[in-house]
């Protein structure tokens, strides 16, 4: 399990989905990895929810709705949950322990392009409502070179970023963020960072 100070309590769900670890964001991808293993006609819904604001889309609700809590219908757990579903849809690679930030990273040095820190950096600046678009782009470009990343802690740092009142956090968030992208370069003398073997994503700090 990855370590978050913050992690997303577990609701009351399916008994399916009671015998999987306590944390929602990794009962969520549980259940996202199961769908995408039994119905893609699913994963194409929840793809083409990407076109629309997070928990907007009527067609998403069967496969997502079921793991908002009531309490948190109108909190930044539903547009999260929604977005996490979208993002996994297009691009279904689920790495445990390796974060969004570091899958980038290590997708920079390898390309060597100095455009997809541009995009880290604009991502890292942007605010929710900007968040959706700039994170598809993001989750194109791991896809395209076969890069997956951490969906759960993924799903946990958005609900952070969707708390207009969790500055503090949502700063220390950032921060690790740009720890792991920058990280991810590989060792002076080295062969180059290994993605099989992520550093551990959680922050001491936080």
């Amino acid at each position: 399990m990855s370590e978050h100070s913050d992690p997303i309590a577990s609701p009351g769900l399916p008994d399916a989905a009671q015998a999987t670890p306590p944390r929602l964001s990794e009962q969520f991808i549980v259940w996202l990895e199961a769908l995408a293993g039994r119905d893609r006609g699913a994963l194409a819904v929840l793809r083409r929810s990407l076109g629309f604001a997070p928990g907007s889309h009527p067609a998403a609700f069967p496969f997502v709705e079921r793991f908002v809590p009531d309490a948190a219908g109108q909190d930044a757990l539903r547009p999260a949950l929604y977005l996490t579903a979208g993002l996994y849809a297009s691009h279904p690679q689920h790495r445990p322990g390796l974060s969004l930030a570091r899958s980038f990273g290590l997708l920079m040095h390898e390309r060597q392009s100095p455009s997809i820190e541009k995009r880290f950096i604009t991502l890292l600046s942007t605010d929710a409502e900007g968040l959706p678009e700039l994170l598809r782009q993001v989750i194109a470009l791991l896809a395209a070179d076969e890069r997956g990343l951490d969906y759960a802690a993924l799903l946990d740092d958005l609900v952070l970023w969707w708390r207009p009142w969790a500055i503090e956090p949502r700063d220390r968030m950032r921060q690790r963020w740009a720890r792991d992208f920058y990280r991810s370069a590989p060792a002076a003398g080295g062969d180059g960072a290994d993605p099989a073997d992520p550093a551990p994503a959680s922050d001491p700090g936080r």
